[in-house]
């Protein structure tokens, strides 16, 4: 006999690991992208600083 609850729970953990695979893609990104920017920032600051001294 099969249990209707077994299925909600299968369903649920599904649910569950796609949320954190989500969450820990969406906070990868996220660093990588901050890591970008600043090092785009500090490439941009340095070649200000070079004409500044020119």
């Amino acid at each position: 006999m099969f249990n209707n609850c077994d299925g909600k729970k299968t369903v649920k953990w599904i649910i569950w690991i796609a949320a954190a695979v989500a969450a820990i893609t969406a906070a990868v990104t996220a660093f990588f992208v901050i890591k970008e920017k600043q090092k785009r920032e500090e490439e941009e600051l340095e070649e200000y600083l070079d004409y500044s001294i020119q």
